[in-house]
């Protein structure tokens, strides 16, 4: 069993993998500010709670988009497990050719997804993920990764609109009854959830137009779920695909008939 970890903007997104199935995909909260001890405790809480012992766990792996807290949590993963944990970056094999312009400016959290894409939904494909920023991944019929697009995330837009305006109220991230709001907080889901969902629409129809055809989309990420069932385009939900790529990127590395 391996213990996959990605350390996102917002969220760390934790899992158990054995072979390929998952224990459990759990977030919390990225901190740079807590020391190596603090997150020794907080996965050792979170594995006791799912009642894994740590000596089924032997092996980790980290995708971290934090520079800052990479060798922290490295380091609390090497003393609560025993083991040194792989890190997705140069010189790490992942089987994916990247053609852009500075490949090793690529997230490794969009290269763990595509990896996933790849395995389980095929190519071409499109890949989408909700977190802090909205991230959208492109892999073509060769399985190159050729590209993609940054937006600004669903939570940051909606903070930004809070923050940047003195009347409007902070909302729950929930679809309104109505396209067209009746009421402040209405208009405002509205605009968040229908907008960005259009918005997912919009890029995709783009994208498409680029390619030439129509390839099918998946989408990951914290927020996802709260987005894709308003998109009119059919977008596949996967809310493990992360952690799926993280466990073939891991076996690629470390077993030698993977």
């Amino acid at each position: 069993m391996i213990l996959a970890v990605d350390i996102g903007n917002t969220n760390i997104v934790i899992g158990c993998i054995e072979q390929e199935k998952i224990y459990f995909v759990e977030r919390a909260s990225t901190d740079i500010s807590k020391t190596e001890l603090e997150y020794v405790v907080e996965f050792k809480t979170l594995l006791e709670l799912y009642n894994i012992k740590l000596e089924e766990i032997t092996g980790c792996i980290i995708a971290s988009v934090v520079p800052p807290l990479t060798n922290i949590v490295k380091a609390s993963m090497e003393k609560l497990l025993k083991v040194s944990p792989l890190i997705v970056g140069p010189g790490v094999k992942t089987g994916l050719n990247i053609l852009m312009d500075n490949p090793g400016q690529v997230g490794a959290d969009l290269i763990v997804n595509a990896v996933a894409g790849l395995k389980y939904y095929g190519a071409p494909i499109i890949m989408i993920d909700m977190g802090t920023a909205t991230t959208i991944s492109v892999v073509d019929e060769k399985k190159n990764y050729i590209g993609g697009m940054i937006l600004p995330g669903v939570k940051v837009s909606l903070e930004s609109l809070v923050n940047r305006t003195s009347q409007l109220p902070k909302i729950s991230l929930e679809a309104p009854r109505k396209v067209i709001g009746k009421n402040t907080i209405d208009c405002m889901k509205s605009g968040i959830i229908m907008g960005q969902a259009a918005c997912m629409d919009g890029m995709i129809e783009r994208i498409w137009e680029e390619m030439g055809r129509q390839i099918p989309v998946v989408a990951t990420g914290g927020l996802a779920g709260c987005i894709v069932p308003y998109c009119k385009k059919e977008i596949i939900y996967d809310n493990e695909l992360t952690l799926k790529g993280l466990n073939i990127i891991y076996r690629k590395n470390m077993e030698p008939t993977a």
